[in-house]
């Protein structure tokens, strides 16, 4: 199955790589928050869309590659299945399941992502 995601090339931490296999780069662009962005974050972020044929070396990458401090995650679709992945933690819902999103919102909060970061969009089309 094709997966989807965006990571922020910001949230990774210092000497960390992105590089599971099979992964390929759709778009890069920069994004200027507007002054929005958290403490820890830069107001101006490079943004990674990508694609993948194996969601568990992606999650796997990116847990092992995000930057712990900061209030960073990066979000993956898998069919419809929605994957939210912060520095060492994975959560993968489907449609429907409002405690697993909920887990990875409170989540987010607890690593200091602004609340206003923590509005993925879970519709599938």
């Amino acid at each position: 199955m094709n997966v989807t995601g965006t990571l922020v090339g910001d949230s990774l931490r210092p000497g960390a790589q992105f590089a599971p296999p099979g992964t390929r780069i759709r778009r890069v662009y920069r994004l200027d928050l507007g002054g929005t962005a958290a403490p820890t974050q830069p107001g101006v972020w490079t943004v990674i869309d990508f694609e993948s044929d194996d969601v568990a070396a992606v999650a796997e990458a990116l847990a092992a590659a995000l930057n712990p401090d900061g209030g960073w995650y990066a979000d993956l679709r898998d069919g419809a299945d929605r994957v939210v992945v912060y520095a060492g933690a994975v959560f993968r819902y489907g449609p429907g399941d409002a405690e697993t999103r909920a887990a990875a919102i409170a989540h987010g909060r607890s690593v200091g992502v602004p609340e206003h970061q923590l509005d993925w969009d879970d519709a599938t089309t």
